[in-house]
């Protein structure tokens, strides 16, 4: 593709990824990593919800992204059902945004372990007082959970075992980039049956 050059230029879409995420690190002035993770449910009726990016792992088409859930929540609960997930990360401040599509599964040994150990210590006890995505009567009721379930685990809480890491293999990654007068530039990988990536440009 002789005119993907500039931001676009590279023949491993992790490393323009990369490269995107740490460029926005310094313009995003909150949670440069967030991505609006898109599930469907059992019924086919389609969800999304904000979720943050924790790691990009590995190169090419044996790359892909990894974020951090209850597994009993509702994407929990679809991801299960389907093996399937979308994302958008989106940077306003420098008008880019990086959709994937791809295959889900569970990330739950220590890569899990080591992020979980790594949050807040409120947050690590606040994972196993949550029945995320169920109905909940009052705040104080959380509260009191999460203080019960300090009482329980101290203050070297180990990982719920409902609660890890799922991991996105991609099958499609498009980059986008706002262009003048709505002449944007797309161009979007796809992960053939070879395992190498094709590269096309798509209209605006």
């Amino acid at each position: 593709m002789t005119d993907r050059t500039g931001l676009f230029a590279g023949d491993d879409p992790f490393d323009i990824i990369r490269a995107w995420m740490h460029k926005a690190q310094a313009t995003e002035p909150n949670d440069p990593n967030a991505i609006a993770l898109a599930t469907v449910d059992a019924d086919g009726m389609p969800d999304a919800r904000m979720v943050l990016l924790k790691d990009v792992d590995g190169q090419g088409t044996e790359g892909s992204f990894v974020f951090y859930t209850n597994y009993d929540s509702a994407k929990g609960r679809q991801i299960a059902q389907t093996g399937k997930a979308a994302f958008v990360m989106h940077w306003k401040s420098l008008r880019r945004q990086i959709r994937v599509r791809g295959t889900v599964t569970r990330e739950d040994g220590p890569q899990a372990d080591a992020y979980y150990d790594s949050r807040a210590l409120q947050s690590r006890l606040g994972a196993w007082a949550s029945r995320q995505s169920q109905p909940l009567d009052g705040r104080a009721t959380l509260v009191a959970e999460v203080a019960r379930q300090g009482l329980r685990h101290g203050t070297h809480p180990a990982r719920p075992p409902f609660w890890g890491g799922l991991r996105l293999r991609p099958v499609q990654i498009e980059f986008w980039a706002d262009g003048a007068f709505r002449l944007h530039d797309r161009f979007c990988w796809t992960r053939a049956q070879d395992d190498r990536w094709e590269v096309a440009r798509l209209s605006p």
